[in-house]
């Protein structure tokens, strides 16, 4: 995000902002999700990438083929979402469809060659911006924040 980008977004580190207001967790994960959503969507379209397009490849390349239904439960992506997202990385030659052998009225999605190549460049890609967005990190501090973030995450996923 450029200081001009930023400038459009409220400062929450302003000083005028209140301390009741800092000092709210979900307020200040609200923020930090905020700029790190345009940080990335706006890196990724650099690229001419979508964020959906990463979560779909790399659930294909780490988990392996999947239906719509079983690609949508793995990244999150709703199901009438997931055509669109399909018929872009299909177009692109990235993912491939095949009828499934056990139920001919669904496909089978398979990561391309081309798709595992531009994987690897996406993953450069963000490699880079989550470098910007934890800047201020150290690299044990990022390692915490991943743990952290990821318990909370998976204890809000359990309890809903």
């Amino acid at each position: 995000m450029t200081r001009a980008e930023a400038a459009d977004m409220p400062d929450d580190g302003a000083r005028e902002t209140p301390d009741r207001l800092r000092g709210q967790a979900s307020r200040q994960l609200s923020q930090l999700t905020a700029r790190s959503d345009r940080l990335i969507n706006e890196g990724l379209a650099r690229v001419d990438a979508r964020k959906w397009h990463y979560a779909v490849l790399a659930s294909l390349q780490d988990r392996g083929p999947g239906s719509q239904a079983t690609l949508s439960g793995r990244t999150g992506i709703y199901r009438s979402d997931m055509v669109g997202v399909l018929n872009e990385l299909a177009e692109r030659e990235l993912v491939e469809r095949a009828p499934d052998p056990g139920d001919r009225r669904c496909n089978v999605i398979t990561i391309s060659p081309k798709g595992r190549r531009h994987l690897r460049r996406l993953d450069k890609v963000l490699d880079g911006l989550h470098d910007e967005l934890l800047a201020p990190l150290n690299p044990a501090e990022r390692d915490q924040l991943m743990r952290l973030l990821t318990r909370l995450l998976d204890h809000h996923t359990r309890t809903s």
